[in-house]
């Protein structure tokens, strides 16, 4: 066979394929794949939301390895990829404090209301009066994370020194500092603010179900920086809507990019595109790690992140 080739296969990914080409490996984009190149693709350079079909991947009959270069990697059907001989590796925890840090500055803004004030300066609204208007503190508070992986336990390490009380769920008990509810309805209930930071995927799909945002209630506050898909997003917006949740803090979208138009009359709430792990050292490692699974891939060594 002539010389293996890297695919990039999500548009998301377009933009580093010098980067990839820098790693030494020749390279083509996905949706400009001749025939010739589809037998020689090896190796796929991929982004976890993006779904990879059983008809896209059987195109690529020599294909041997999926390097995914996200924490996630909820489009690739992992069992299905290695009952046909292809690995799996991904970016499990390279990003997590980054991420870690954009959810807790997401809480800190929505809690204290810092984008409204902002707002409200830029517009000429501020009133002398309003300092006094009083909002509540986060200390004492009481925050449950959704998942207890890397970014979970990376936002419970950072929330102690602000002195919140953390208490956490997930489908399977670990080995953690901080108590596991019973279930998620029972920590959403227990909690003033709920994190998610859980996989996302079919497994977790509406699991923050209106049952759940109800029970954290009409002070309580939600940020999600796991995957949109995790949330019920209408019942979310109705909920803020209706004053039966106080806040929320999204980087994640049901839809991406979300319209505009959804979020326009919703009260209460602090969105970012999708960046909580996009910072100028996370991004380079996280490529980094998914080219060296390539290269000991490519080179017949064991790659070094492989999928649990």
């Amino acid at each position: 066979m002539s010389e293996p080739l890297v695919v990039i296969s999500a548009r998301l990914l377009a933009g580093l394929k010098p980067a990839v080409e820098r790693g030494g490996f020749d390279v083509a984009l996905a949706w400009e794949l001749t025939d010739a190149e589809r037998a020689r693709a090896r190796c796929l350079f991929h982004v976890g939301e993006t779904r990879l079909t059983p008809e896209f991947l059987e195109g690529l009959p020599n294909l041997g390895l999926i390097a995914v270069v996200s924490a996630g990697y909820e489009g690739v059907d992992v069992p299905w990829c290695r009952a046909r001989g292809i690995e799996v590796t991904y970016a499990g925890g390279v990003n997590a404090d980054d991420v870690a840090d954009h959810a807790m500055g997401l809480l800190l803004a929505s809690s204290r209301d810092m984008h409204e004030h902002d707002r409200a300066i830029r517009e000429g609204r501020w009133r002398m009066e309003d300092r006094m208007a009083p909002q509540p503190s986060l200390t004492g508070r009481k925050l449950g994370i959704v998942g207890l992986g890397y970014i979970g336990r990376a936002i419970a390490q950072r929330a102690e020194p602000f002195k919140l009380q953390v208490a956490w769920w997930g489908p399977r008990p670990k080995e953690s500092p901080w108590p596991r509810a019973e279930s998620l309805l029972a920590l959403a209930q227990a909690s003033d603010i709920l994190m998610v930071a859980c996989p996302g995927g079919p497994a977790t799909e509406g699991l923050v179900s209106r049952e759940v945002i109800e029970a954290v209630g009409p002070d309580g506050i939600i940020v999600n920086v796991a995957r949109g898909s995790v949330i019920d997003e209408d019942a979310l917006i109705a909920a803020l809507k209706d004053g039966r949740l106080r806040r929320a803090a999204l980087d994640v979208f049901q839809t991406e990019p979300t319209p505009a138009e959804r979020w326009t009359d919703v009260p209460h709430t602090l969105l970012t595109p999708h960046r909580a792990g996009g910072t100028t050292e996370g991004v380079p490692n996280m490529v980094g790690l998914a080219l060296e699974n390539i290269r000991q891939f490519l080179a017949g060594r064991p790659v070094i992140s492989p999928v649990p």
